[in-house]
């Protein structure tokens, strides 16, 4: 967590100078979106976890920091889980989406972002 933040500190004082070249903001930026996209994933699982818990009755969402914190995890989940879940079978008990979601995250991180938009930074 605390490299995302030195990334975004280092991004904004490149973004300031006018760094727009060869190694400048942009590396940096994206490697911050890289990080966010890895922290997004694992909202992902600790929602799954947390749904977990509170199904076995590990954990009682009658107690306020539970609640809060699985409502929290739940509103930032589910606008990515809704249309997933639109288009995948019903599998009975078992709900796939947060699966389909994190391969997805982690092909937009690597593929993507690290990949196909900093390839002309490195070659």
């Amino acid at each position: 967590m605390l490299q995302c933040f030195i990334y975004l500190a280092v991004a904004m004082v490149n973004l300031s100078c006018g760094t727009f070249k060869r190694g400048g903001v942009l590396p940096e930026l994206l490697v911050f979106v890289a990080y966010c996209l890895k922290l997004y994933m694992w909202v992902f699982v600790l929602d799954a976890l947390l749904s977990w818990l509170v199904s076995f009755n590990v954990l009682n969402t009658r107690s306020q920091v539970v609640y809060v914190v699985g409502t929290a995890l739940q509103r930032l989940t589910r606008p990515v889980l809704a249309p997933i879940r639109r288009y995948t079978p019903d599998l009975g008990g078992i709900d796939i989406s947060p699966i389909i979601a994190i391969l997805g995250l982690v092909f937009i991180r690597d593929v993507v972002v690290l990949g196909w938009l900093m390839r002309p930074f490195f070659s």
